[in-house]
C-alpha cells in the first residue's frame, strides 16, 4: 500500500498540466457553418455563431439561408472527399456548433482549406438557386445580352447564365462579416482564404450552347455562362492546399507578408496560413486531432491512404470480413435487370491506436 501511495506522488504534474491546458485553453467560437446541420429548421436568431450582420441578412433574406443550408451540407462532403485518404479527413463533430470543433482554432493549412471550401460552397449555393429561380431578389444574369464570339465563332446570348457575381457578392458580405469585426493575423489569413474560394467557383464557369440550323448544323448558336460541377472547385482548391503558403502579418497590421523571404511570386490567388498543423497521428483534446487509430488504410498503397503514412509507423490490424455484392446479372424482358448476390472474404486493415503513455497507467 505504501508503495502504490508512494508512487502516485512521483507523477503528479503531468496531469495537472493537462487538466490546466483544458481549462485555460480558449473555446472554439460557433459558426455559420452550423447552419447545415439545421436544414429546414433554419430559424435566424436560433443560428449559433452569427455576428450581427449575417443575423441581419438571415432575417432580411430566409430564402437564401435555406440555400447556404443545403449548400453546406455539399462542400462538407466535398472536403471530406478531398481528404478521404490523409490523416485528418475534415471529420465533422455531431450537434457540435463549431461543426469541426478545437482543431480549427489553429491558423493551419487545414483551416485555410475550410475557409475556401465553405466560402466557395456558399456562392455555388446561391448561385445554383438564383438561376433555378429559387429566390425573390436574383434570377439569372441579366447582363449577357446580345452578340459574342468565342474560338468557334459568333453566337447569341440566351438561356439562362448563372448569376456568379450576385453569388460572389452575397457570400463576400455574409462569409466575411465575423472576420471584418477584428484586425488580427487570423482575420486576415480567413479574409484572403475566403476570398480564393470565391474566386475558385468563378474560375471553372464554362460556355454551354445549344445549335440551331438545318440538320443540326449550327450555324446558329444560343450559349449561355454555367458553373462547373463543384468537384473541379474542390479539386483545385486541394492542389491550393498542396502548396500553401506560410505568412506572417506585417508591422503595421494591415497585411501579411511570406514567412520564406526567398519566396518570389504572389498570394493572391494561393491559400495561406500563419501556424504549423498539428499531429494528427494522435488523438490530442487539446489541439482538436481525432487521431488516425481505428482508421481503414491500404496495404499496398504507398500514398497517404497507405497503411504505414496513415498509421505513423505504428501498425495495423487485419479484420477477415464477409461482403455481399450483386453479380451476374441479366436483363429479364421486359424491363427488368436480375442478379445473385455473391458473397466474398475480403481483407480489412485498420490502424492499431497509439500506446498510451506508461504514467497513464501508474495507480
Amino acid at each position: 500500500m505504501g508503495t502504490r501511495n508512494k508512487s502516485k506522488r512521483q507523477h503528479p504534474a503531468k496531469p495537472i498540466f493537462i487538466l490546466l491546458l483544458l481549462i485555460f485553453t480558449p473555446i472554439v467560437d460557433s459558426s455559420w457553418w452550423y447552419i447545415g446541420a439545421l436544414g429546414a429548421r433554419v430559424i435566424c436568431n436560433n443560428i449559433p455563431g452569427l455576428v450581427n450582420k449575417q443575423r441581419q441578412l438571415c432575417q432580411r433574406h430566409p430564402d437564401l439561408m435555406q440555400s447556404i443550408s443545403e449548400g453546406a451540407k455539399e462542400w462538407i462532403k466535398e472536403c471530406q472527399h478531398q481528404f478521404r485518404y490523409h490523416r485528418w479527413n475534415c471529420s465533422t463533430l455531431d450537434r457540435d456548433h463549431t461543426v469541426f470543433g478545437r482543431v480549427m482554432l489553429r491558423s493551419s493549412r487545414e483551416a485555410a482549406f475550410v475557409y475556401a471550401i465553405s466560402s466557395a460552397g456558399v456562392v455555388y449555393a446561391i448561385t445554383r438557386a438564383c438561376s433555378q429561380g429559387e429566390l425573390k431578389i436574383c434570377n439569372c444574369d441579366g447582363h449577357k445580352r446580345g452578340q459574342a464570339k468565342d474560338d468557334k465563332g459568333y453566337f447569341d446570348w440566351g438561356g439562362c447564365s448563372d448569376n456568379i457575381n450576385y453569388g460572389i457578392k452575397f457570400a463576400k458580405a455574409f462569409v466575411d462579416a465575423r472576420e471584418n469585426m477584428v484586425k488580427d493575423a487570423r482575420a486576415l489569413m480567413n479574409l484572403h482564404n475566403n476570398r480564393c474560394g470565391r474566386m475558385a467557383v468563378k474560375r471553372f464557369m464554362k460556355l454551354e450552347c445549344k445549335c440551331h440550323g438545318v440538320s443540326g448544323s449550327c450555324s446558329l448558336r444560343t450559349c449561355w455562362l454555367a458553373m462547373s460541377d463543384f468537384r473541379r472547385t474542390g479539386d483545385y482548391l486541394r492542389r491550393k492546399y498542396n502548396t500553401a503558403i506560410e505568412v506572417t502579418m506585417n508591422q503595421d497590421k494591415t497585411g501579411f507578408m511570406v514567412a520564406d523571404k526567398d519566396f518570389q511570386g504572389t498570394t493572391k490567388n494561393e491559400l495561406v496560413y500563419v501556424e504549423n498543423s498539428p499531429d494528427y497521428c494522435v488523438r490530442d483534446r487539446v489541439a482538436g486531432s481525432l487521431g488516425t487509430a481505428g482508421r481503414v488504410c491500404s496495404k499496398s498503397s504507398r500514398g497517404t491512404d497507405g497503411c504505414e503514412v496513415m498509421c505513423c509507423g505504428r501498425g495495423y490490424d487485419t479484420m477477415r470480413i464477409k461482403r455481399v455484392t450483386k453479380c451476374e446479372c441479366k436483363f429479364k424482358w421486359c424491363c427488368t435487370v436480375e442478379c445473385k448476390d455473391c458473397e466474398n472474404v475480403v481483407d480489412v486493415h485498420t490502424c492499431k491506436p497509439h500506446k498510451r503513455p506508461d504514467w497513464l497507467d501508474i495507480t
